[in-house]
């Protein structure tokens, strides 16, 4: 993968620290190009700073440089947020050290870590003017992490921590699951369902679609794309039956309506909470839809920050679709990009979005969140198809889930009878 690569399928490395810990010089050392602005005036860094790189042998990877979070004062107070926002992305985080040594910031910077099962390498820098505290770094390498001694000035340990990235990577990044290499194999077929609408970027495919035909390619499967109107003129052309039909969630009953019962049906929203979530947990979430009753508060999140068109899914569609399913009006609160409330108590159910341009690290953050918070999550794709009576149908192609839901469906029917 090349420059080009989406950041959602990069490596994302987290810089954190305090203030003035040379935390840009380290960046600027690593890729070797001035990415961060460098001063010895603390809290120079305001943002954090994003560098997309190739870092051999692991890939596509995306440094973020964030602000001190000691920083003071009320502007400091937005820093930090921003900062504590990164956490949520971070595949692989590391805490740099200064000269004024190791305390309660990196402590709780390391327990943040490890709460969130995130990997993390510490790294000691400007050790040209204050030595590493042995004590320290022997009580963290005990404990299996990581250290690095550096000066970005002498060069000392910029190898040594290009190691440790490498080293610390998660494996899931390397043996992370493609998007339906597992359901459609070699020398099957796979019609993908592109609704051509107000939605539809003009002159190209969106991103799921887009990943979708490439991982059909990559895997030597064939690929079959029409619109929703002619996919029932396509499959009785076809010799033999697909493996699979992969439909846009608002084309869900018109798809399920011309899909044979025997072929396999999903949609590319379903996929992706496959790939970029906890699918077995969002279906766990979708069944909480029965739970909802009128005057009910739901959040729905997207990562995108699009220009909501006039019957937009996350704001128009699926409220509508919930609203009918309930017998009666919900009420709705719409978030994008990295906003996500802090406080999710007051929410029955939560509706995320494929997030196909997010890592996936991310997406597990906010479903975590979620959990912590005893909010059950699910994204527009099962919601749709939940909604609309074409949930069963739509899990098929993933047996192990599909089972599972059964399952809770069963004990969900001797439950209500006991009552």
């Amino acid at each position: 993968m090349k420059a080009s690569t989406p950041r959602g399928l990069r490596l994302h490395i987290g810089i954190f620290g305090r203030r003035n810990t040379g935390k840009s010089s380290l960046l600027n050392a690593v890729t070797h190009q001035e990415v961060s602005i460098v001063s010895h005036v603390p809290g120079t860094t305001t943002d954090p700073v994003e560098k997309p790189m190739e870092l051999l042998p692991l890939g596509p990877v995306l440094f973020i440089d964030t602000a001190g979070i000691d920083d003071a004062g009320a502007l400091g107070e937005l820093r930090i947020e921003k900062t504590r926002t990164v956490l949520d992305r971070t595949d692989l985080g590391v805490i740099v050290c200064g000269t004024e040594g190791w305390g309660g910031f990196e402590e709780d910077l390391l327990t943040e870590f490890r709460q969130r099962q995130t990997g993390v390498v510490v790294v000691f820098n400007k050790t040209d003017l204050v030595p590493a505290p042995a004590d320290t770094v022997a009580r963290l390498s005990a404990d299996g992490i990581s250290v690095v001694e550096s000066s970005v000035v002498s060069g000392r340990g910029i190898p040594d921590f290009r190691q440790a990235l490498l080293a610390n990577a998660p494996a899931e990044f390397f043996d992370s699951q493609d998007v339906l290499s597992d359901i459609v194999r070699a020398g099957e077929l796979a019609v993908l369902v592109v609704p051509i609408d107000k939605g539809a970027p003009r002159g190209r495919l969106i991103m799921p679609q887009v990943q979708t035909i490439r991982n059909l390619l990559d895997n030597d499967a064939y690929c079959l794309v029409v619109k929703e109107r002619e996919l029932k003129a396509a499959l009785s052309n076809l010799r033999v039956a697909p493996k699979l039909v992969v439909t846009d969630s608002q084309a869900f009953l018109k798809v399920a309506a011309d899909t044979p019962p025997e072929v396999l049906m999903t949609s590319f929203s379903i996929l992706f909470a496959r790939l970029k979530g906890d699918l077995a947990e969002m279906v766990k979430g979708a069944l909480s839809i029965d739970a909802l009753r009128p005057g009910d508060e739901v959040l729905i999140a997207e990562t995108c920050a699009h220009h909501p068109i006039a019957d937009d899914i996350g704001r128009v569609k699926i409220p509508r679709w919930l609203t009918e399913y309930v017998g009666g009006k919900l009420s709705f609160t719409h978030t994008q990009g990295h906003n996500f409330p802090e406080d999710l108590g007051k929410y029955k159910l939560v509706i995320h979005c494929g997030a196909c341009m997010w890592n996936r690290k991310e997406m597990l953050s906010r479903i975590w969140r979620c959990q912590l918070a005893k909010i059950p999550i699910t994204n527009y794709g099962l919601t749709v198809a939940y909604s609309l009576g074409v949930f069963e149908r739509a899990l098929t192609p993933f047996t192990a889930v599909a089972e599972m839901y059964q399952t809770l469906k069963g004990k969900s029917s001797i439950q209500g009878c006991l009552r």
